[in-house]
């Protein structure tokens, strides 16, 4: 039996938010969206810190690598601002893509940063110098999301175009194209084992596949509209999603077997409007979601049993 309480619902952004991240710093978490402001949150008390640093256009995408002191916010305008906690200010502006930049994940094992964009390129960076190492094309449209396997040896993006191209994190060459997804892809993440690799696209449907060999292992039309964030667990067989549809649901990972739904229909206080990212927070293992509703929630999960 799942036990689901929403112990907070925290407001302060003026506009829909995109994106959620945990700090390095537990119990610290960072929003952005279409405001003028990324925002640092406390869960523990919970509330609202302060704008960290002002932004000149949306943020899409706000990243915190484990090797540096570093939060990353991908700008619509295709800047991306580089925000140093020990000095508390932004020492950098990464300006290479030239549309907005959607997604932006770290390898550890390289010291390296993984920006995608709307131009169809990803970009790759040295966190410790923030200099450019070079770039190549991924897909003649937006490349939206990134997931990075658990051993870094692969690196998976979701397109625009419906498909999904894993590559060689050793050296960034092409190992495979997914092409069975019948709109864009929204999220994707692989699996805390490694074995699988999840994705959800704008055609609803959460689709499970083999990292071994790409082959499709189910297909699950779990939610009604865009499937826009998948969020492991951190400690337990368990997984959430989050989607246009204003829902969340909760689900095994197992057999991929839909356990709990938290939605305003089914008599939770949850959001009004799209839900564009959800996280669990380190502390206490609680799921935090965000909204076009301009509204962050955090929800306590009691797995019984």
């Amino acid at each position: 039996m799942i036990e689901i309480q929403n112990t907070a619902t925290l407001s302060g952004h003026q506009n829909p938010i995109f994106t959620v991240e945990n700090s390095q710093k537990a119990g610290i978490i960072f929003t952005g969206g279409n405001d003028k402001g990324v925002v640092e949150w406390d869960v523990k008390t919970p509330g609202f810190i302060k704008v960290l640093f002002p932004v000149k256009s949306s943020v899409y995408s706000l990243h915190c690598p484990v090797s540096a002191p570093l939060l990353l916010a991908a700008e619509r305008s295709g800047i991306v601002d580089v925000f140093n906690f020990e000095e508390q200010k932004i020492v950098a502006e990464l300006n290479h893509h030239k549309l907005p930049v959607f997604d932006i994940k770290s390898v550890s094992s390289k010291n390296e940063l993984i920006i995608s964009s709307e131009d169809g390129t990803v970009s790759i960076w040295d966190i410790k110098s923030l200099k450019l190492l070079f770039s190549f094309k991924v897909s003649t449209d937006t490349v939206r999301v990134i997931s990075i396997s658990p051993d870094e040896k692969t690196v998976a993006f979701g397109c625009k175009d419906n498909t999904i191209r894993i590559y060689n994190l050793e050296d960034y060459s092409l190992i495979h194209i997914i092409d069975e997804h019948t709109m864009p892809i929204s999220s994707i993440q692989y699996s805390p084992d490694g074995k699988h690799l999840l994705s959800g696209s704008r055609d609803a449907q959460l689709k499970i596949w083999s990292s071994s060999d790409y082959s499709l292992i189910q297909s699950i039309p779990a939610h009604l509209f865009s499937i826009y964030s998948i969020a492991f667990h951190p400690a337990k067989p368990f997984m959430a999603t989050a989607s246009r549809d204003k829902s969340i649901k909760i689900w095994e990972t197992e057999s991929y077997t839909l356990k709990k739904t938290i939605s305003l229909e089914k008599g939770y206080n949850a959001h009004r409007l799209s839900i564009n990212k959800i996280i669990w927070e380190p502390i206490d293992n609680q799921l935090i979601s965000i909204s076009d509703d301009k509204l962050l929630k955090i929800w306590k999960v009691e797995f019984g049993g």
